[in-house]
Order: structure tokens, then C-alpha cells, then sequence
């Protein structure tokens, strides 16, 4: 099982094959996900210090470079778990104006994936 280590140390054991944003989430990550995990929102956001993965959907990237995020953050909505990763989470419930994290995101990523490589 892969690990997700956090930037304060802490670490979360991660089901082979699942969605970033919900091993976060399962995992007791105070994070956002106000889109529902459709790539539409960024407020998924991690920055990777380690294990970034090289692949990438082609909604994840449209979306960072619409926003001007491409190279700087991913949509961790977008990512499945499947090596060690490394990461901070950027947006947070906590101290936010919202009631809740989002709608929980499908346990399939979504849109539908289209795979590339990152650039």
C-alpha cells in the first residue's frame, strides 16, 4: 500500500488505486474539494515534495493552465494512489468560509481520465 506522507510528518496508508483527494479525506486530512472532484474548482490543491506522479489527466491539466497552476500545484482529485507521495495540502476547511469540504468525490476519478504526460 502506498504511503501518503504529509508536510507535518504525519502518514496515511493508501489502498492501491485510489483517488488522492479520499485517502486524504479518509485519512483525517482537513482539506476542500467544493467541486465534487471534476477538476473544475483547484481547491483540491497539494504541492508534491516528493513522488509527484508523471502522469496526469487531461482535465487536471487544462484546468491548472487555465488557472495559471500548471507546474506550481496539482489536483489531488486527478491523482491515484499508486507509489509513495510526499505533500502538503493548500486549501483547507478549516479557517475557510464554507460549511463543508464538498460534496465527497466518486470513487473513480472524474471526468472520465484522459492519460498524458506532465510537460
Amino acid at each position: 500500500m502506498p504511503t501518503i506522507t504529509l508536510d507535518n510528518g504525519s502518514s496515511i496508508e493508501a489502498p492501491q488505486g485510489k483517488r488522492l483527494v479520499l485517502a486524504l479525506e479518509d485519512g483525517g486530512v482537513d482539506m476542500l474539494h467544493r467541486c465534487g472532484g471534476y477538476a473544475k474548482c483547484t481547491t483540491c490543491r497539494v504541492s508534491f515534495s516528493s513522488g509527484e506522479p508523471n502522469e496526469m489527466t487531461a482535465a487536471e491539466r487544462d484546468r491548472l493552465a487555465e488557472g495559471g497552476l500548471y507546474g506550481q500545484v496539482r489536483l489531488s482529485c486527478q491523482i491515484l494512489c499508486d507509489h509513495d507521495m510526499q505533500l502538503a495540502t493548500i486549501n483547507h476547511l478549516n479557517g475557510s468560509a464554507y460549511d463543508s469540504a464538498g460534496t465527497r468525490p466518486q470513487d473513480k476519478i472524474t471526468p472520465e481520465p484522459q492519460w498524458t504526460t506532465r510537460r
